[in-house]
């Protein structure tokens, strides 16, 4: 039993270091969804136990609670963005000499001030430690950002009441050298989204939001 000891010890020792690599990994993510480096470390940490929990019944006829089952580590490649003539992104060999941009622009009309500065403030009240003073939204610009950073950047975070989506749009184009935001000062909103000779517009889509009586007014007319 000398052996099956040492091959169970290994076996642990395989799945405590798979955990703190997932850990790592987690960590490292911040919370970003579908972070490749997450998935693998999962696919490690899965099977290491289950081939610890494999090793155990055959050792001792016991289980842990672990309930999993072993992932094919080709079919977890595919996860990681290897396809199944193995094309690795990473090590392509025909990179396309262009940057791709994609810029957008949304307007907003403000129904109320004093509401929206109250949303505001409660978002940054959840976002600030209890025993710190988050301090008052002041102005219509702030409250907006605050709603930004509470949703991670993402424009869905502007989809409240408090704001009426106006008309926007998304441009597509091909550059030659990817944003350097060092080369722009902090107060220049311009200078980033300004076009540069060589760019190329590929195209735009424009977005026109429906507002809910013109949306029941679109429902009719498809009836």
């Amino acid at each position: 039993m000398t052996d099956q000891n040492a091959e169970l010890d290994a076996a642990l020792e395989a799945v405590v270091e798979a955990a703190k690599a997932h850990l790592t990994a987690v960590k490292a993510a911040a919370g970003r969804i579908d972070d490749d480096d997450v998935w693998q470390a999962y696919v490690n940490l899965n099977n290491a136990s289950f081939a610890y929990d494999e090793k155990l019944l055959e050792a001792f006829g016991e289980v842990t609670p672990w309930d999993v089952e072993s992932i094919d580590p080709d079919e977890a490649d595919q996860r990681f963005g290897l396809g199944v003539d193995g094309y690795d992104a990473a090590e392509s060999t025909d990179p396309y000499p262009q940057v791709i941009s994609v810029r957008q622009r949304r307007d907003y009309r403000v129904p109320s001030v004093a509401a929206l500065l109250r949303v505001a403030d409660a978002a940054r009240r959840n976002s600030v430690p209890e025993d710190e003073d988050a301090g008052a939204v002041e102005s219509v610009g702030e409250a907006v950002l605050e709603l930004l950073q509470a949703g991670d950047g993402s424009l869905s975070s502007l989809d409240v009441p408090e704001l009426e989506p106006l008309d926007g749009l998304l441009t597509v184009s091909e550059i030659a050298e990817p944003l350097d935001l060092e080369a722009y000062a902090d107060s220049d909103g311009d200078g980033p989204f300004a076009p540069r000779e060589g760019d190329l517009l590929v195209g735009r889509l424009d977005e026109h939001p429906f507002l809910p009586d013109e949306e029941e007014d679109h429902a009719g007319h498809n009836h």
